[in-house]
């Protein structure tokens, strides 16, 4: 085919390649490109072909020099960029070098990198834009979206002085700007003292890139240049190919504009980012159970519709303050800075009290709330026949396993109440030691830390709690196996997996302890009101990996017991660095209530770990439920791999069960798939007004003297050496002695307990699960910090102080 000249404004779609489809767009939409044209159907016969003409064109109109540039059909589209794939000739200022300009970029067409790009693709046909060069005195690439976060609420621009191949190349490194949805500077990264960009330059950066991406209606990277006299001109607009789904696309809905939303508390049972099928059943029950408290407690006059109290955005889960405070301003001794301390630690500022209601009428709800509270024995003792009477489903007809499945979900919801009850119960009576311990302290005059101290270290004296007995039984597998050497020496040689697997086969006596644990406790682990993660019973590479730590730290210890002391539950024996006279000056309570209350609060901690335990056996069951429905359902044809089940909500399961077309929902299940890595590490503040919005960079929160503040949660003091882990797989390098610096901790943390010399926490409160077991093993813990696994690293040294809440850096790593 004989090459022809095709002009901007005659190219209508994509048959002569991305590039120039993306120039003529930019056009159209009144944003200035340079002058230029289309070379259409390039190929090597150019060379019998008069170029000059084309050149001489561009010179007479003193647009030259000029830029020859690919435009190869399939480049700059929706699935693939061929970014620097295929050849560019920039500063082309006569006709002869034109000519090898052009020939530069056809031949580039079957180069190695390009044939690579393609792999099994046939070469494409070849395009050239030929465009004048901007004289540029600074150059750049716009991204829409952030396509390292894949975050779609952000905007980056990255610049350097003069023409942009110096960015292409790498050869200069850019000034690096990321804009908030409303257009702030929130991240600046010069290359020098002094930005290449004026504030009126990046908001017409914006406001074009902005007006281009309404246009394709999709994130876009463009590439762009500012003349000497300051005229901003668009070099290229393409797709960017590498995001993955919108973060927010199964965001649940917004309960109100002005409402306030915390990851607190809620992010310990539910930590870091869930599959939409998870928070189309744990999210929901969560939020069905809390809805129902509110009507016994005549908070709301009934469950309305679901994401009230609970929200999911970005693939994380929070709380609903704001519908929160109909509660406290609804029954008495409960106020809004009481309720919000509770829960975020702090008195959340940014919460709007509710006019609070008569005083008999808040008299009436609170004996109701309470009576339903303390009355939740019968249905805890009700728990296990009710999940044991709900069997997983095996049938292979699809329509019969999603109806038991919505069966399974509706009793999930009943045992979620009855785990909100037993928490509520545990709740007021920590609440109310803490308040009135807090009191006698203040007119002691001592401070209200030291109040909060003293019922800690009350609260630290439950038995029998379920997560403690855990770990005990754990505790003694891990015994049994350092106490016989060429054991402990096959296990730790093994690979994680292989060595829980051997192990519970053997008939050694870890072997036994170890099946007797699964039986008790195999439903447990990291996560696991998750319907996607692995229980341990299900998990033994991640179970044998945590055991492996716990072995090792026992032989360190010489006796197979902990460092610290040979010791099980219970207060610390004083270890290297322990505060020996943490307990001097707290006398135990000589008043009759402060021992009832204390009472109350230590059942209440019981109570509320065993619901807990009996809510992830349901989960457990249900994940089995749906892992079998992902499998029958990859087996019919309905879905690519069973796995994908996990990233549709439950009203999108109804529709895979049917015989409808589907390819639309896989698609977007399969980018869903993608999202998540990049949702799980996304940050949020403690607090957040209307949608919760990911930081982009969070200040340290850190005091004078290197000290970071949170909230004392179980007493004594340690020095000792960080080991930052922001996931459980990160644990897994945790050494005898250290400091464990997570975001929050759950039941899947917990073994790593018998290893570690203090907790520190980025959330949480006393009353949280990372605090109840700190206390019940004897280990400094210091919960809601905000900030510690950004401020502290791997190495540093530090003194965590149990007793003020306070995480002192001694030395950086």
């Amino acid at each position: 085919m004989r090459p022809t000249v095709v002009e901007f404004d005659e190219v209508a779609d994509d048959r002569y390649g991305g590039k120039a489809a993306g120039l003529a767009e930019l056009r159209r939409l009144g944003l200035d490109v340079p002058r230029g044209f289309v070379i259409a159907d390039a190929s090597e016969d150019l060379v019998v072909v008069d170029l000059s003409r084309w050149f001489d064109r561009m010179a007479d109109a003193g647009a030259t020099p000029v830029a020859v540039r690919s435009s190869a059909a399939g480049e700059d589209g929706e699935d693939h960029s061929f970014a620097g794939q295929y050849d560019t000739v920039l500063g082309v200022d006569s006709a002869e070098a034109f000519a090898d300009a052009v020939r530069t970029c056809v031949v580039s067409v079957d180069s190695g990198r390009a044939a690579s790009y393609r792999a099994d693709t046939a070469p494409t046909p070849m395009h050239l834009v030929v465009q004048q060069m901007v004289d540029a005195r600074a150059a750049g690439v716009v991204f829409t979206a952030d396509p390292t976060s894949g975050r779609r609420d952000l905007m980056v621009i990255d610049a350097v002085a003069g023409l942009g191949e110096a960015l292409v190349d790498g050869s200069a490194s850019p000034d690096h700007l990321v804009l908030d949805s409303g257009g702030g500077v929130a991240v600046r990264e010069y290359d020098d003292d002094e930005g290449v960009l004026s504030p009126e330059e990046i908001a017409a950066l914006r406001s074009g890139a902005l007006l281009a991406e309404r246009h394709w209606g999709r994130p876009m990277d463009l590439e762009w240049a500012i003349d000497r006299a300051g005229r901003l001109w668009w070099l290229q607009a393409r797709p960017i190919t590498t995001l993955p789904a919108d973060l927010g696309e199964m965001d649940s809905t917004l309960a109100g504009e002005d409402h306030v939303y915390t990851r607190c508390n809620i992010g310990e049972m539910m930590p870091g980012a869930f599959c939409p099928l998870t928070a189309s059943v744990s999210g929901f029950a969560i939020d069905y159970a809390m809805q129902t408290i509110q009507v016994v407690a005549r908070a709301q006059a009934s469950y309305e519709q679901p994401w009230l109290q609970v929200g999911y955005f970005s693939g994380h889960m929070f709380l609903n303050l704001t519908e929160g405070t109909a509660l406290s301003s609804g029954i008495v001794g409960n106020s809004l800075e009481q309720f919000s301390t509770s829960i975020c630690g702090r008195v959340v500022e940014e919460l709007v009290p509710k006019p609070p209601k008569p005083f008999l009428r808040r008299l009436s709800n609170t004996i109701r709330l309470s009576s339903h509270a303390l009355s939740a024995g019968p249905a805890i003792r009700r728990l296990e026949g009710q999940i044991a009477g709900w069997r997983v489903p095996t049938s292979e007809d699809p329509r019969l396993v999603m109806e038991q499945l919505e069966a399974g979900v509706e009793q999930y919801c009943d045992v979620t109440l009855t785990h909100v009850r037993s928490s509520s119960r545990a709740a007021v009576a920590a609440n109310i030691l803490e308040s009135v311990l807090m009191k006698q302290a203040v007119k002691a005059g001592r401070s209200e830390d030291s109040g909060r101290t003293d019922a800690a270290r009350l609260m630290a004296g439950a038995s029998d709690v379920e997560s403690a007995i855990m770990l005990e039984q754990l505790d003694a597998v891990v015994r049994a196996i350092a106490a016989d050497p060429p054991a402990a020496e096959e296990f730790l040689a093994a690979d994680p997996g292989v060595a829980v697997t051997t192990l519970r086969a053997s008939d050694r006596a870890a072997g036994e302890q170890l099946r007797a644990f699964l039986a008790r406790h195999g439903h447990r682990g990291y996560r696991e009101l998750c319907m996607r993660d692995p229980s341990w019973a299900e998990d033994p590479e991640g179970l044998g990996a945590m055991m492996q730590v716990m072995v090792r730290s026992a032989q360190a210890a010489g006796d197979g017991v902990r460092a610290a002391g040979d010791r099980g539950p219970g207060p610390a024996s004083p270890g290297a660095g322990s505060n020996a006279d943490a307990d001097a000056g707290v006398d135990e309570p000589s008043s009759p209530a402060i021992r009832l209350l204390a009472r109350f609060a230590q059942e209440g901690a019981r109570g509320r770990e065993e619901t807990k335990a009996k809510m992830a056996l349901m989960a457990h069951a249900l994940k089995r439920g749906y892992r079998h429905l992902g499998e029958v359902l990859a087996a019919a044809g309905r879905l690519p791999d069973a796995d994908l089940v996990f990233f549709f909500d439950r009203a999108e399961l109804a529709r895979i069960v049917g015989t409808g077309e589907i390819g639309d929902l896989i698609q977007s299940a399969q980018k869903r798939r993608e999202a998540l890595a990049f949702q799980d590490v996304l940050e949020f503040p403690d607090v957040s007004v209307g949608r919760p919005v990911p930081l982009i960079a969070r200040p340290p929160r850190e005091a004078a003297g290197g000290e970071i503040i949170g909230r004392p949660a179980s007493r004594g003091s340690v020095e000792g050496v960080v080991r930052v882990a922001r996931s459980i797989v990160d644990a897994r390098e945790v050494q005898p002695g250290e400091i464990l610096v997570a975001p929050v901790t759950d039941v899947g943390w917990t073994p790593y307990f018998t290893v570690i010399s203090a907790l520190v926490t980025d959330i949480g409160s006393s009353v949280s699960h990372g605090a109840v077991v700190a206390r019940e093993y004897g280990l400094p813990c210091v919960v809601n910090t905000i900030v510690a696994t950004q401020t502290l690293r791997t190495g540093d040294r530090v003194r965590v102080d149990g007793d003020r809440g306070v995480v002192t850096r001694l030395d950086q790593s």
